[in-house]
């Protein structure tokens, strides 16, 4: 599989993800959208550093169960319920994030929403990758 990044510089550089992805591999792999939830289908914490870090470990947990690495992730679509929270806090994600995924940055779109099927959860992350 080989991947290529997209960032046109009409577009400016990109901070922390890529305008687009072109990946050449033999499969798709669509992840469901992953929340904060351990084994048990239990919330880890209330904290939305901590909910991004697990929800994160979730989607690459699909990936890896399915054969994969995590940079073979070529798009996330990140849920929050509050940007501002998630904004005051992009320095500790940004932490996170690397220690997961490195300096691989696929293609990614950040949505709020006013709310997400588990009451408590305040991110969920979905994701495609090619494997």
């Amino acid at each position: 599989m080989t991947l290529k990044i997209i960032n046109p510089k009409s577009l400016g550089a990109p901070r922390g993800y890529s305008n687009g992805v072109m990946a050449e591999g033999e499969r798709l792999l669509f992840i469901a959208g992953q929340i904060a939830w351990n084994r048990d289908q239990q919330l880890v914490s209330d904290d939305l550093v901590e909910q991004f870090d697990r929800a994160l470990g979730n989607v690459i947990a699909v990936v890896t169960e399915a054969g994969g690495r995590a940079d073979q992730i070529v798009r996330l679509i990140i849920y929050v319920t509050d940007k501002d929270n998630y904004k005051a806090l992009m320095e500790q994600i940004g932490e996170r994030y690397r220690a997961r995924m490195g300096k691989h940055f696929p293609a990614m779109v950040l949505v709020e929403v006013a709310g997400l099927l588990e009451d408590r959860a305040q991110i969920e992350i979905e994701g495609v990758a090619v494997l």
